[in-house]
């Protein structure tokens, strides 16, 4: 049993980081083991929805990280304990107090990470614009776009963004009402009104903010009863031109599983997209968060993350935090070697496949010529420099050989695939300015 709470423990640690934050605070957090019966681990939660809810989402996933812990596990039961033990009080985040004015107007930074301000957001190409209509969003007594809807990939700083702006609403306009949850949140607070036959308390403190944000809207995709509220409480507010924020892991077209009606009305608005995190951006931010540190980093050091760990920023932090953790328990000097050591799995994780594709459309735009000039017989200096540099980068940065590469740009033969890396070797020596340009697409491709 010590030995299986042992490595409970150890899995409850690793949850942030494999589920995301928002799941785990939301509702793995709430997870207690209770007994090991041989091949069969029971966990608890406190009532039959979270149970519910965790089992048909996040139970294949938990029961993949138990048995990579513990081989001999192959059952993972989740059991609801509160519903029938009425002296143990439900967790804070989940407890709804009945009467009006409790409801669901908390204080707004109860949910808040204090790091996530506008001073502590590294801006840069990929997030300038959400930055900027965030900011203005948050320092504007007017709502000039509703809503405004920040869309990007897991970890590029939507969430960061959210908070910063209930921050600075908190600090400069703290008497105004704001309410700040997840779309997860917002379909359970709305269930439960429905069980607690609350709807109307539910619409009506929902309805009466200044400031509504909903974090992650892309999880009411295929809930009819919970878009169908949030579509009414969408219009009320945007009636009442109060101001709306959500944030999606796509823009509102393309997301799946939502009413047109409900996409048209996303987008109506400013739609402000994160894109992944140049190398510049990454650097960036790993020298901001570098400088808090209580044992300096080496720059090398910085230079090799921001290079290898592109997939995204949270993943970037965990890779610097891991460093320091190692620097601090073992010792020893943070050098390179050390660095990939410790960072195996991340690094392994991160190793980006390239395709002949990806490189001649980036080749493309950067030299502002079309993809079709790839695959033409165009002689013209303009056209054929950024075809041999695109060959010159597939052979680098690609397992294809000489023939393949060459029958994807237009059929031509390993001779000319042979003669254009040799023409971008000669001219990089040469020439500093197409030496630049092979470095920036090479970083552009995450290499």
């Amino acid at each position: 049993m010590t030995e299986k709470r042992q490595i409970w423990g150890r899995i409850q640690s690793s949850l942030p980081e494999a589920f995301g934050e928002t799941v785990y605070k939301g509702w793995l957090k709430f997870l207690t083991f209770e007994e090991d019966l041989g091949g069969k681990i029971v966990l608890s939660v406190p009532s039959r929805f979270i149970r519910d809810w965790i089992t048909s989402r996040y139970l294949k996933k938990l029961s993949e990280i138990w048995t990579q812990e513990s081989p001999g596990v192959h059952t993972i039961e989740i059991i609801a304990r509160a519903m029938e033990e009425p002296t143990k009080a439900a967790p804070e985040e989940l407890k709804i107090d009945d009467s009006p004015n409790k409801y669901l107007l908390e204080n707004v930074t109860s949910g808040l990470d204090p790091r996530f301000t506008f001073e502590n957001f590294v801006v840069g190409k990929p997030n300038e614009l959400a930055y900027a209509a965030a900011r203005r969003v948050a320092e504007s007594d007017q709502v000039y776009f509703n809503p405004l809807f920040l869309y990007g990939g897991v970890g590029l700083g939507k969430t960061h963004l959210m908070h910063a702006v209930a921050w600075y609403l908190h600090k400069m306009h703290p008497k105004r009402r704001v309410i700040y949850m997840s779309a997860e949140k917002f379909m359970y607070q709305f269930i439960r009104a429905l069980r607690l036959k609350n709807i109307i308390s539910f619409r009506e403190q929902l309805r009466s903010v200044d400031v509504l944000m909903i974090d992650d809207v892309q999880f009411i995709s295929g809930k009819d009863s919970t878009q169908e509220e949030f579509f009414h409480t969408f219009n009320s507010l945007v009636d009442q031109k109060r101001q709306i924020i959500l944030s999606a892991d796509k823009s509102p077209s393309d997301l799946q599983g939502i009413e047109e009606r409900m996409r048209s009305r996303l987008g109506w608005g400013l739609v402000a997209d994160i894109h992944p995190s140049t190398y510049e951006l990454r650097l960036g931010i790993l020298q901001s968060k570098a400088e808090n540190l209580p044992i300096p980093i080496p720059k090398e050091i910085l230079e090799f993350l921001a290079h290898k760990v592109t997939s995204n920023i949270r993943e970037l932090e965990g890779a610097l935090n891991r460093i320091l953790a190692h620097a601090t328990l073992v010792g020893g000097e943070i050098s390179l070697e050390t660095t990939q050591d410790v960072l195996r799995d991340l690094l392994r994780a991160n190793e980006k496949h390239v395709t002949i594709e990806e490189i001649q459309r980036h080749v493309a735009e950067h030299y502002n010529i079309r993809i079709g000039d790839m695959h033409s017989t165009k002689r013209a200096r303009t056209v054929a420099r950024p075809r041999q540099i695109a060959m010159y980068l597939c052979k680098q940065l690609t397992s294809k050989s000489l023939p393949e590469i060459g029958r994807k740009f237009g059929g031509r033969d390993h001779t000319t695939v042979i003669h254009a890396v040799k023409t971008v070797e000669a001219l990089s020596s040469a020439d500093p300015s197409l030496r630049d340009d092979v470095t920036l697409l090479r970083r552009m491709l995450g290499h």
